[in-house]
């Protein structure tokens, strides 16, 4: 994909403009604009099931240092922003990142990027780990991986127009001839539905929705093949939240682009994503495809999580989900808990949770879970599932008795075998 030039781009992808007034037309600042209901509503997007993996993390870390005061500043611990992440995001598919705030969900997005050096565990893209690679080498993978940023106000230089911020890196990668600048702006523009005349304009006449639009572009310019989206709707009306989802579904149907979505809407997630990962302080907690992250979750943050989400088919039967309202603080990740990090706040922990850490253990064809009492909400056996698989009894203390079972945990993507639950042995498809 980065041997393509240009010219290969198409005018225009068919996306839906904001601006409902003909183009050429003063002024763009206008608050109207935002409240422009979206043409039509794209259906949810699909994996393909024989797409290989373009992005594979493995065992992904990183620890922010915290220095004492003083005049010699010693290191006196670490922010455990991410600790051990892995996942696999497919060619042209989408991975959704979802949980509280303060989780690691927005740093592993910048680590995948690598506008953070990462602490430990490696970055296979495209069949090359650029975890360790260096800034001169990282230019040309820029031209690769892109980033969306959340906030549309501050992610875009206001002392700089629209045309300079979006051809800024045409000029540096030296994609197109400097006389062909303006023109491959202005292609980029009408893509995102804004209008290409608008190049001259600067980021505050513009609104929220054009903002993203315009970060959209700029992301586009040099043509990537993974683009992380770090919370791209977040800091938009509801009224055109569904514009710029749909914008992103066309542009990744169009350019064959992978997404690593990061996001708190769980509706939104569910609806552009086929996968996905739920963190917790740092860590992955549970992993799956849509249908049955969303209907048989066996994680209880997941669970709790997920009973936050409003739901309209069951306003419209009449009566209300129980919401699981958890107990406790976020505990910090300076010093997490020991074991199970999400012990703290689960209704149903037990001694063994705060001994021993719970693999990330697949117990589906497409589903893994860490928990030693994994099970659908309500069936949360009374005994740790994962106790005789570790070689530990019910309280996590080593068992003489136990031969521990070879578990390919925190590996990128899924086995042809897994665990089955309920039968308490190995299953296979």
């Amino acid at each position: 994909m980065s041997d393509r030039t240009s010219d290969e781009l198409p005018v225009s992808a068919g996306m839906p403009n904001d601006d409902p007034r003909p183009r050429g037309e003063d002024p763009v600042d206008s608050d109207e604009i935002d409240y422009v209901a979206p043409l039509e509503a794209h259906a949810a997007s699909v994996a393909d099931p024989n797409a290989k993996p373009i992005l594979e993390v493995r065992d992904l870390k990183m620890y922010f240092p915290v220095k004492s005061s003083g005049i010699i500043r010693r290191t006196i611990g670490q922010v455990q922003a991410v600790d051990g992440v892995s996942f696999q995001v497919p060619e042209g598919g989408s991975l959704g990142l979802v949980g509280e705030s303060g989780c690691g969900k927005s740093t592993t997005g910048r680590l995948i990027t690598r506008l953070y050096q990462p602490t430990g565990g490696t970055i296979n893209f495209d069949g090359r780990d650029i975890s360790k690679t260096s800034a001169r080498q990282l230019k040309p993978l820029r031209r690769e991986i892109q980033m969306i940023f959340q906030d549309p106000y501050t992610s875009l230089n206001p002392r700089h127009s629209v045309g300079s911020i979006i051809g800024a890196p045409l000029a540096i990668h030296k994609v197109v001839p400097r006389d062909k600048i303006l023109p491959r702006v202005q292609e980029l523009l009408d893509i995102v539905g804004l209008n290409p005349e608008h190049y001259n304009r600067y980021p505050h006449e513009f609104s929220g929705g054009q903002r993203q639009r315009i970060g959209i572009a700029r992301a586009l310019t040099l043509q990537p093949k993974v683009l992380v989206a770090d919370e791209p709707v977040s800091a938009l009306d509801v009224s055109i939240q569904a514009q710029v989802i749909n914008l992103l579904q066309d542009v990744q149907r169009e350019f064959n682009i992978a997404f690593l979505f990061v996001a708190h809407d769980l509706a939104v997630v569910r609806h552009f994503c086929p996968e996905i990962a739920v963190m917790y302080l740092g860590k992955i907690v549970e992993i799956a495809d849509r249908e049955t992250l969303y209907n048989r979750p066996n994680h209880p943050y997941t669970q709790a999580l997920l009973s936050a989400v409003p739901d309209v088919k069951q306003a419209a039967v009449g009566g209300r989900r129980e919401r699981i309202r958890l107990e406790g603080d976020v505990p910090s990740p300076i010093n997490p808990p020991s074991g199970c990090r999400f012990r703290t706040r689960c209704p149903i922990a037990q001694e063994i949770c705060a001994r021993v850490e719970p693999p990330l253990l697949q117990i589906g064809q497409r589903h893994k879970v860490a928990c030693h009492f994994a099970g659908e909400l309500g069936k949360h056996p009374d005994r740790p599932v994962t106790a005789p698989l570790l070689g530990v009894d019910d309280t996590g203390a080593p068992d003489p008795g136990a031969t521990p079972s070879p578990l390919a945990a925190n590996e990128p993507g899924y086995s042809d075998t897994w665990y089955d639950l309920e039968r308490k042995t190995m299953a296979s498809a």
